[in-house]
C-alpha cells in the first residue's frame, strides 16, 4: 500500500505577526513546527505501512526551510519527502494550495491514500484535504478517528461527528483527513534521526508539477486577506437585581436605551 500524507509547517507562537503590507504571516524569527493535527496523519500512515507493506510520502508546500519539518517526518518512519516551493506560491489561499498539493500528487502518480491532518492550527479552515479530493475527484473521508478495515479495493472508517460518529465506507484510492483520536504519535527513533539527516528532498517548483500561472499564488486565489486586526475586548456584563418583573422593566429601558 502506498501512502501520501500531506503536512504544514506552522508557527510555533500564538503570537503570530501579520506584515501589513501584505497581509502574510512573518515567519522570520519565529520558530516552526510540523502542525500538531498533521502528526496524527503521520502516525497513521506508518501504521498502515507496518501493516500491509508499501511506502510512504510525505508532501508538503512552503518555504525551502519546510525541509525541516519533511526530515522530521522520515525519522518518524515515512520513506521519501517531496517539498513543492516556488515564489509563485506566494499568497496561496486554500484552493490554490490545494490545486498545487494536487497536482504534485498527480506527478507522484502511485497512491492508495491520502492522510492530511484534518486542519493547520494556523488557519483552522480544514478546507485543504477536501478541497485535494475534490481536485483528483477522488472519495474522502473527514474527521476519521478510526480506521475498521481495508479489504478488496475498499476502505471502512469511523468518522467524528457532533453527535457521536458514523461508519463510512468507500473505494480506494480515497483521502481522509484524520483527529487525534486516532492514535498516539510515536517518537522519532536513532535510526529514523540517522536516516532524516541524510534523507534526499526532492523539490519541485511550480514548473515540475505542470500547475498552470492562473490557478496558483495570488493569482490563483479567489480570497484575500484584507485586513488584520484584534477583536475589541467584549464590554463588562450587567447583572438586574429585584424581582421578576422588576428586573424585566430594566431589562427594556437598558435595551431601549441602546437603541437611542
Amino acid at each position: 500500500m502506498n501512502i501520501i500524507v500531506c503536512i504544514k509547517q506552522v508557527p510555533d507562537t500564538s503570537e503570530v505577526r501579520i506584515d501589513p503590507a501584505t497581509n502574510n504571516l512573518v515567519r522570520d524569527g519565529v520558530k516552526s513546527i510540523v502542525n500538531p493535527f498533521d502528526m496524527y496523519a503521520i502516525e497513521e500512515a506508518v501504521r498502515l505501512k507496518e501493516k500491509f507493506g508499501g511506502k510512504v510520502i510525505v508532501l508538503t508546500m512552503g518555504p525551502p526551510q519546510a525541509d525541516v519539518s519533511l526530515r522530521e517526518a522520515i525519522s518518524l518512519g515515512c520513506d521519501e519527502a517531496v517539498l513543492v516551493s516556488d515564489r509563485a506560491f506566494a499568497g496561496s489561499d486554500t484552493l490554490a494550495t490545494s490545486y498545487t498539493l494536487s497536482k504534485a500528487i498527480e506527478k507522484i502518480k502511485d497512491y492508495d491514500v491520502i492522510i492530511c491532518g484534518k486542519q493547520a492550527i494556523d488557519g483552522d479552515t480544514a478546507q485543504v484535504g477536501p478541497g485535494i479530493a475534490a481536485m483528483l475527484d477522488i472519495p474522502q473521508i473527514t474527521y476519521v478517528r478510526k480506521i475498521e478495515e481495508i479489504k478488496d479495493g475498499n476502505i471502512t472508517a469511523e468518522r467524528a461527528t457532533e453527535e457521536g460518529y458514523e461508519v463510512v465506507q468507500t473505494r480506494l484510492p480515497c483521502l481522509m483527513t484524520v483527529v487525534k483520536e486516532i492514535n498516539n504519535p510515536r517518537l522519532p527513533s536513532l535510526k529514523g534521526k540517522i536516516k532524516a539527516k541524510n534523507a534526499l528532498i526532492q523539490v519541485w517548483k511550480a514548473v515540475d508539477i505542470g500547475a498552470e500561472e492562473n490557478r496558483i499564488g495570488l493569482k490563483g486565489s479567489p480570497t484575500w486577506v484584507l485586513k488584520i486586526f484584534t477583536p475589541p475586548p467584549k464590554p463588562k456584563g450587567k447583572i438586574f437585581e429585584g424581582e421578576g418583573q422588576h428586573v424585566v422593566d430594566q431589562l427594556v429601558d437598558s435595551l431601549k436605551g441602546l437603541l437611542h
